[in-house]
């Protein structure tokens, strides 16, 4: 007797296979390393800039506020645009927005120095959506938390690169001439990333809008309650983050007494922390299979170890101020990559580069809104030390946002 069997169903589209995990993390890593580095490039090369734009270098650091503002108008529509064109498409465009950005600022005018600026940050703006999105599709749930750490460590990487390439290099061949290396380094890195564009945008949807639903991503975070807190709490711990990095030169010296070669060097051990931090945390996240409670333990800590900070005075050993200050980096600035994944998991599959636009839109907020407003404070208060204890304040409230997230998560429906 014959057997008929039922027609096995078409294949669907296969998954990307496991050693794209590997290449997609080292791309997005360097592109994200790379936005870093542009960001912060004229700030490392601050008082030559400065004389020749003919400013002084606190206008230069206006750029910063006008990067972030950048990358605010683009997070909006990177998660549309990212299903339209691909991941690897929108880092290419990424790439050239932020080399067109650096060759524009070798012009030495203000207005092109400010249009400059704010054309790098719609290409820094777009970076995480579209990575978020392919290491979405190519990571396994089980190590996403360590995968998108791993990710954001190219955010202190470009730091660190900027400090160290950005003088040495304007002093070598100029200023003008060093922006212009940051422009020939983005196309190298167009070209580079064309080579996975057929593996990595094959399930892009040409049909996508993207110009015309510019709040698509902010109502994807909006509808959804986890989401939405998610998004409120990295508005509280971005406002931090930047605190940490901003302040504690200035915390060690005025208020403590202690010397600028060793504020220096404290600073640096902090954003070594700081990294350090964000790749223990993804794993941390990943072994608990719980990454709600790994960034309320985060919370925790970095509200413990501010207010510790605030207790401070000149009198305390020099070893424990600038341990207390690791320990807050290590929560402060670890954050980020556990956060990142955290999206991942509640958007729905079809809407991640979209949810990734929308609480970036919020991350964004607490840097261009908390640091002035902090600073601003600072002047009220007249110590830096006040102000690390209402930074572990802002923690806390970040600790009650992650509480409702996931009390969202447990409702029923």
């Amino acid at each position: 007797m014959n057997q008929q069997t039922a027609p096995s169903p078409a294949p669907s589209l296969p998954p990307s296979p496991p050693p794209q995990v590997g290449i997609a993390l080292l791309a997005t890593t360097l592109v994200l390393a790379f936005s870093s580095l542009v960001a912060l490039f004229p700030s490392a090369i601050a008082p030559t800039l400065a004389d020749s734009l003919g400013v002084s270098t606190a206008t230069v650091g206006i750029q910063v506020s006008l990067i972030f503002g950048g990358a605010m108008l683009t997070s909006l529509v990177g998660g549309p645009l990212t299903r339209r064109y691909g991941p690897c498409r929108v880092s290419q465009l990424a790439l050239g927005l932020l080399g067109g950005g650096a060759a524009l600022l070798t012009l030495p005018s203000l207005a092109t120095f400010a249009l400059a600026s704010l054309i790098a940050g719609l290409g820094y703006g777009l970076t995480n959506p579209s990575a978020s999105l392919l290491l979405f599709r190519v990571t396994p749930r089980h190590r996403q938390g360590l995968v998108f750490s791993l990710k954001q460590t190219g955010v202190p990487l470009g730091g660190v690169l900027a400090g160290l390439v950005a003088p040495a290099l304007a002093l070598a061949i100029g200023w003008q001439a060093a922006l212009g290396c940051l422009f020939l380094v983005a196309v190298i890195g167009i070209l580079l990333l064309q080579v996975q564009r057929h593996h990595w945008d094959r399930e892009r949807d040409p049909r996508t809008p993207w110009l015309t639903t510019p709040l698509a991503g902010l109502q994807v975070v909006w509808q959804r309650p986890a989401l939405r807190y998610l998004a409120l709490l990295s508005l509280c711990f971005s406002a931090i983050q930047l605190s940490v990095s901003a302040f504690t030169v200035a915390l060690l010296v005025e208020d403590l007494g202690v010397g600028l070669v060793v504020a220096g060097a404290t600073m640096s051990a902090v954003q070594v922390f700081g990294i350090i931090g964000r790749v223990l945390w993804g794993l941390v996240g990943d072994i608990l299979d719980d990454r709600l409670i790994t960034l309320m333990g985060l919370a925790c800590l970095s509200a413990g170890s501010g207010l510790a900070i605030a207790t401070m005075d000149a009198d305390w050993p020099r070893w424990t101020m600038v341990a207390v200050l690791c320990l807050m980096s290590l929560s402060a600035l670890g954050w980020n990559g556990v956060f990142m994944a955290e999206i991942t998991r509640l958007a729905p599959a079809e809407r991640v580069a979209d949810a990734a636009g929308g609480c970036l839109v919020l991350t964004y907020s607490g840097v261009l809104v908390g640091l002035p407003l902090l600073g601003a404070l600072h002047g009220l208060f007249g110590s830096y030390t006040a102000l690390f204890g209402l930074l572990a304040g802002l923690a806390l409230v970040g600790l009650g946002f992650l509480l409702k997230a996931r009390r969202a998560i447990a409702a029923p429906g």
